[in-house]
């Protein structure tokens, strides 16, 4: 059996989610969700939209590791841990 092409993940391993205050036809929009490419990507969008007073919270994706979860109430620390090279945490040495 023959598999066809692989489909193509992306390279994004952080996102972030937020209330949206737009509306899409009669209904609300409950949440917005961008991916980032690295955490200081994810941390410049949702320090953005915490100055809009939305309720963000943001994480990794599957497959990355370690995987991290950042609820809404852990947000500001997390905004303000030191940055951290995502290409040298996967790097073998």
């Amino acid at each position: 059996m023959k598999l066809g092409p692989r489909p193509k993940r992306s390279k994004d391993t952080w996102y972030v989610s937020c209330e949206s205050r737009e509306r899409v036809g009669k209904r609300a929009q409950a949440r917005v969700t961008e991916t980032f490419r690295s955490e200081q990507d994810a941390k410049a969008f949702a320090t953005a939209k915490l100055a809009d007073g939305l309720n963000i919270n943001a994480g990794t994706l599957n497959p990355h590791l370690p995987k991290r979860t950042i609820s809404s109430k852990q947000l500001r620390d997390w905004l303000n841990e030191p940055e951290v090279d995502d290409q040298a945490e996967g790097a073998v040495g």
